[in-house]
C-alpha cells in the first residue's frame, strides 16, 4: 500500500477517499490513458474532444503559444475531461516555456551567476504565475543536473553549473517559487545529466561516477528534492553503472539499463535508498536513448513494470496504447503495477487541489488572469537579474570600458548555427546588437556569412584589416539545444576566415550570450564575456556594463576556462 498521507502527497481523508473512489470507478482503458501524456498540437476543438474521447490521457503538454490560445485549450480539455489533468510545459528560463508572449526570465545557469537565491525563487514565481494563469499546472523544472562536463550539448545552461550547494540552494527556491503560484514540479533528470559528453536524445547516456562520488554529488541534491516534498521527478534515459551493479550484485555489464527502465535505479536508488513516494514520469519516449536498448513493444511496459508511473510523448499514440494493454494481457505488466501508477497519479492531482478545482470550475482561470503574463513586474526582476548575471570572465588587455572616442570602427561577428541561414537582420535580440552599438556612436561593419571575404582570406594583411576597423567584437549565441553532438564554434571552414587570427594587431572582444565555455575554441582572446542568456534585457547589459556604466557583477557558475592551459592569459 502507497502512504498516501506522507510525504509528498500529505493527503487528508476526503483526498485518500477520492483517490481510491476513483481509482475503482475506472475501466482498464482509463487507467492505461492516465498513464500517457501525449504532447498537443492540434488546438480544434473537434479535433480535442474526439481526442479525450479515445485516448482519456492523464496529462499532456502543449509548445509555447501565445497565451490566450493556450488557456483557451487548456479550459476545453479540462471541461470535457472525466479526470482533472495535468498540463505541463518545460518551465525552465520562464514563462516562456508555455507562452509564446511569456516573460523570458533567464537561462538557470544566468541565474546561477547572480549568486543570489532570490532570483531562483523569482525564475519559480514567474514561470508559476504565468503558468497558472493558462491553466498549466505541471513545470518540467527545475533542473537539478550538474554540468560536470562542459562538451556536454544539452545541460550546459539549462543547469545552475557545477557547485552542488548551489545547485541544491537554487533548485529548493526555484521549487519554493513555483509551489507559492500553485504549480507541481517535475524535477528532472533523475539520476543526473552532465557527466557524459552526450545527449540523451541521441544515445542512451552514462552517469559514469562510483557510488561514493554519486552519493556526494547528485545523490545529495537529489535527497534534498525528495525531502522538499517534491510531488513528481523525470526520469531521463540514463545509465547508473556503478550504483546498477551496487545495487544488483548479480547484474552484467550488458544487462544494465537506462533509469526509465532499470529497477535497481527506480525501486532501489530512488523509492529505496532517496525514499521518493510521489510519481514518477519518463522523459520524453520518443528519444533515441530509450527507443534503441529494446524494442518498442517491449520497453514500453518495461518503463511501467521497473517504476516508472506515467509515459511522457508518444511515436504512434494507438501504437503505443496497444503495448501496454499487449503487456497486460500476456503478463508483462501486472494490473497491481498499473493500479500502483495510476494510484499516484491521481493523488498527485489531489495533492494538488485539482479534483476540488474542478467542481468548482477553476481549473484554468478566466481571461483577465492573462494580465499577469510579461507584467511590469516580471520585466523589472528580469531586468535586475540580468544586471546581476553578466559576468567577466577576463580582461587581460584592459581593453574596457570601450568607447567611439578609443574604438570608432567596429567589425561585428555573429557567431550562431549557420546551417539553417545563420543570422538574419531583425530575426533575434542578438542580431539587434549592430543598432544598439552604432545608437552608442560606433561605426559598425558586420562580418557576412553569405559572402566571405576571399580577399581577407588569402591576401589581405595585417594593414589591410587595420584600415578597416578598430575593434573586433564577437557575439556567440550557440545555445543548447536538443539532438545536437555537439555546441562548439563552427568557424567558416576555408582558413577560418573569421577567426581572430589579428588579434595582436587589432583587439578583440568576445561575448557569450548563450554557451558560457567558448574559451576552449577561443582561449587567445583576452577581453571575455559570459551572459548565458540570449534575450533583450541581457544584450542592454551587456552594452551598459562595456561601455562601462554598469558594473560586472556575475560570477563563474562553471568553470569558463574548461581547464585548458593558457585560456587564462
Amino acid at each position: 500500500m502507497i502512504n498516501l498521507k506522507a510525504n509528498p502527497f500529505f493527503l487528508d481523508d476526503a483526498g485518500e477517499k477520492w483517490v481510491y473512489d476513483t481509482l475503482a470507478s475506472m475501466s482498464v482503458e482509463e487507467k492505461i490513458g492516465q498513464m500517457f501524456c501525449p504532447i498537443g498540437s492540434n488546438i480544434e476543438e473537434d479535433f480535442l474532444k474526439a481526442f479525450l474521447e479515445e485516448f482519456k490521457p492523464g496529462a499532456m503538454l502543449y509548445r509555447p503559444m501565445p497565451a490566450a490560445d493556450v488557456q483557451k485549450t487548456h479550459r476545453f480539455l479540462q471541461n470535457h475531461s472525466k479526470i482533472p489533468m495535468l498540463f505541463g510545459a518545460n518551465l525552465e528560463s520562464g514563462g516562456n516555456g508555455i507562452c509564446s508572449d511569456g516573460t523570458y526570465f533567464s537561462r538557470p545557469m544566468g541565474v546561477a551567476a547572480t549568486d543570489n537565491p532570490v532570483n531562483a525563487y523569482r525564475l519559480g514565481k514567474i514561470a508559476g504565475a504565468e503558468a497558472q494563469a493558462v491553466g498549466c499546472n505541471w513545470s518540467f523544472a527545475p533542473i537539478c543536473d550538474l554540468d560536470m562536463n562542459f562538451r556536454n550539448p544539452i545541460t550546459n545552461v539549462r543547469t545552475f553549473g557545477t557547485n552542488q550547494e548551489r545547485v541544491i540552494t537554487f533548485v529548493k527556491e526555484q521549487l519554493k517559487g513555483l509551489k507559492d503560484s500553485g504549480v507541481a514540479a517535475a524535477v528532472k533528470h533523475f539520476p543526473g545529466d552532465g557527466v557524459d559528453e552526450r545527449d540523451q536524445h541521441l544515445v542512451p547516456s552514462v552517469n559514469s561516477l562510483s557510488v561514493e562520488e554519486y552519493d556526494k554529488t547528485y545523490g545529495a541534491i537529489w535527497q534534498e528534492v525528495v525531502d522538499a516534498g517534491t510531488l513528481s521527478i523525470m526520469v531521463g534515459h540514463i545509465l547508473q553503472p556503478a550504483y546498477s551493479k551496487y545495487l544488483n550484485p548479480e547484474l552484467r555489464d550488458d544487462e544494465i539499463l537506462p533509469a526509465t527502465l532499470s529497477k535497481e535505479i527506480l525501486q532501489g536508488l530512488l523509492r529505496g535508498k532517496l525514499g521518493f513516494n510521489g510519481m514518477i514520469v519518463t522523459d520524453a519516449t520518443p528519444m533515441v536513448g530509450f527507443c534503441t536498448p529494446m524494442k518498442r513493444s517491449d520497453a514500453l511496459p518495461a518503463a511501467l513494470a521497473a517504476g516508472c508511473d506515467m509515459i511522457l510523448f508518444n511515436k504512434d499514440i494507438r501504437e503505443d496504447y496497444r503495448f501496454v494493454r499487449d503487456a497486460l494481457s500476456d503478463g508483462r505488466l501486472t494490473m497491481e503495477r498499473v493500479d500502483e501508477a495510476v494510484t499516484r497519479i491521481l493523488a498527485m492531482k489531489a495533492a494538488m487541489g485539482l479534483p476540488a478545482q474542478k467542481a468548482a470550475g477553476t481549473l484554468v482561470p478566466d481571461v483577465s488572469a492573462l494580465s499577469v503574463i510579461a507584467c511590469k513586474e516580471h520585466q523589472n526582476w528580469t531586468k535586475a537579474c540580468a544586471d546581476e548575471s553578466v559576468t567577466l570572465v577576463k580582461d587581460t588587455q584592459n581593453l574596457l570600458p570601450i568607447s567611439p572616442e578609443k574604438y570608432q570602427r567596429i567589425r561585428l561577428y555573429l557567431l550562431e548555427d549557420r546551417i539553417g541561414g545563420g543570422f538574419k537582420d531583425g530575426d533575434s535580440e542578438i542580431s539587434r546588437i549592430k543598432e544598439k552599438l552604432e545608437n552608442e556612436g560606433f561605426e559598425v561593419s558586420v562580418f557576412d556569412y553569405g559572402k566571405p571575404d576571399f580577399y581577407e582570406m588569402f591576401e589581405g594583411g595585417v594593414a589591410d584589416i587595420q584600415s578597416k576597423f578598430d575593434l573586433a567584437v564577437y557575439v556567440a549565441c550557440i545555445d543548447t539545444a536538443s539532438n545536437q553532438s555537439v555546441r562548439r564554434i563552427d568557424w567558416v571552414h576555408l582558413m577560418a576566415a573569421d577567426a581572430p587570427w589579428f588579434l595582436n594587431d587589432v583587439p578583440a572582444m568576445f561575448i557569450s550570450v548563450a554557451n558560457p565555455y567558448h574559451l576552449v575554441d577561443a582561449p587567445m582572446v583576452k577581453t571575455f564575456i559570459n551572459a548565458y542568456t540570449p534575450s533583450e534585457a541581457v544584450i542592454d547589459q551587456v552594452i551598459d556594463k562595456i561601455m562601462g556604466r554598469s558594473a560586472f557583477k556575475g560570477v563563474n557558475p562553471v568553470d569558463p576556462f574548461c581547464g585548458i592551459w593558457g585560456a587564462k592569459f
